[in-house]
């Protein structure tokens, strides 16, 4: 009898479990996707054919004045060199990149900014009051330029205020998994609650990187931004990889005495994309010549590895 019983429960659970609806996970959305992509960051690299020390360019690696970075390869998230990558630091301009990946999100390209004396606040610009920029070209003339009171005008027109856009910038922070990082400007100018990690900045650069909008605009070398007016301002790039360094596409320069130098710069050559935030190198010309080393390093790496997988097939 208990046998008995015991199969007809066992029947019933099996005709329930065929009855129950099936509940299908929905499919991630191509932000999700995106996210997920540029937010993996993988430390184990494959086991190459020669051992990291032994690739050219490694020794180099302990002269770099810089206090961080992260060395990334794009297409798999492999770290190919990093230094406190998850320490604390102020970036500097790089904070522009937020404030340009916010203002592409949430801004409509063609609307007309007035500059204002309002936004004038660090007085080194190009902007001026009484000039007027479409929010496209204004973006190209910040992130060209680095230009500081630029961003004060864009987050004042994308957020309605500064802290109202302060909000969105950290908003976005939180859903990228940047959580080293808080933004209290739009430009990077000396604040101590502005600051991120370079590991926090590699997610944001993979994800920023993504946007084809953002991806033109950090790898356009010179531009004459028009005004509204007709005028044109020449803006040539900060950036001094761009057209120097075989491969670079990217991405941004930043500066202050509180920061030191910083740069982050992507390049790609061939099937290999890489990806390298440095923070608080100990001059221009240094943040330069150490990431375009970095660099140098990482496609050899990344050629080794290239090499074990054709004669190995793994």
């Amino acid at each position: 009898m208990d046998r008995q019983y015991f199969l007809l429960l066992l029947l019933a659970l099996v005709v329930a479990c065929k009855e129950a609806p099936r509940v299908e996970t929905p499919p991630m959305t191509a932000e999700e996707l995106r996210l997920a992509r540029c937010g993996s960051v993988d430390s184990v690299m494959p086991r190459l054919a020669v051992s990291l020390k032994a690739v050219e360019g490694c020794a180099a690696l302990d002269t770099i004045s810089a206090e961080a970075w992260l060395l990334v390869d794009d297409a798999t998230g492999w770290v190919i060199s990093q230094k406190n990558a998850d320490q604390r630091m102020y970036m500097a301009s790089l904070t522009k990149m937020m404030t340009c990946l916010v203002a592409l999100e949430n801004g409509k390209m063609a609307d007309s900014i007035d500059i204002l004396r309002a936004d004038i606040v660090t007085h080194d610009s190009r902007v001026r009051p009484g000039q007027a920029y479409t929010l496209r070209n204004l973006l190209y003339e910040m992130m060209l330029l680095s230009d500081n009171d630029a961003a004060y005008a864009v987050a004042r027109h994308v957020g309605g205020d500064s802290l109202g856009f302060y909000r969105m910038m950290n908003e976005k922070a939180a859903y990228l998994g940047m959580g080293d990082t808080h933004f209290d400007n739009p430009n990077g100018m000396p604040n101590d609650s502005n600051y991120s990690s370079a590991r926090d900045l590699m997610k944001l650069v993979r994800y920023a990187m993504a946007d084809s909008a953002f991806a033109r605009m950090v790898g356009t070398a010179d531009m004459d931004v028009p005004l509204t007016d007709g005028r044109h301002l020449p803006c040539r790039n900060t950036n001094a990889l761009l057209g120097t360094y075989d491969g670079c596409i990217g991405v941004k320069t930043g500066f202050t005495r509180q920061a030191g130098c910083c740069l982050a710069s992507a390049a790609r050559r061939g099937g290999t994309t890489l990806v390298l935030v440095l923070l608080k190198s100990t001059s221009m010309p240094r943040r330069f010549s150490e990431s375009a080393a970095l660099l140098d390093y990482g496609f050899r790496v990344m050629e080794a590895a290239d090499l074990h997988s054709a004669i190995t097939g793994k």
